[in-house]
């Protein structure tokens, strides 16, 4: 079995460390199985010890109130658009 976890994270294991490495995987399964039995009911989840909230901008849709600055510096303009190349055929 350890062998077989050795080739799945693409790592060499000498014959001779096999058993070494089959008990410290014995150990953090252990350790795992401990994790398993503590009680989280009443423990919330959270992406940051800090707690904090995210700051949002209103989701407001606009053109950006400046058309004729962003098109200044278009190589090629088509009725107040970017003018591309055509890319399919």
């Amino acid at each position: 079995m350890v062998r077989r976890i050795a080739g799945l994270a693409r790592i060499q294991v000498d014959d001779e460390k096999l058993p070494a490495l089959a008990s410290e995987l014995s150990a953090i399964l252990g350790f795992v199985e401990q994790l398993s039995e503590v009680d989280t009911t009443d423990v919330k989840p959270y992406t940051s010890p800090v707690e904090m909230q995210i700051k949002a901008r209103a989701d407001a849709v606009t053109d950006g109130g400046y058309p004729e600055d962003i098109l200044a510096n278009a190589p090629e303009k088509d009725d107040g658009y970017f003018a591309v190349p055509k890319v399919v055929e």
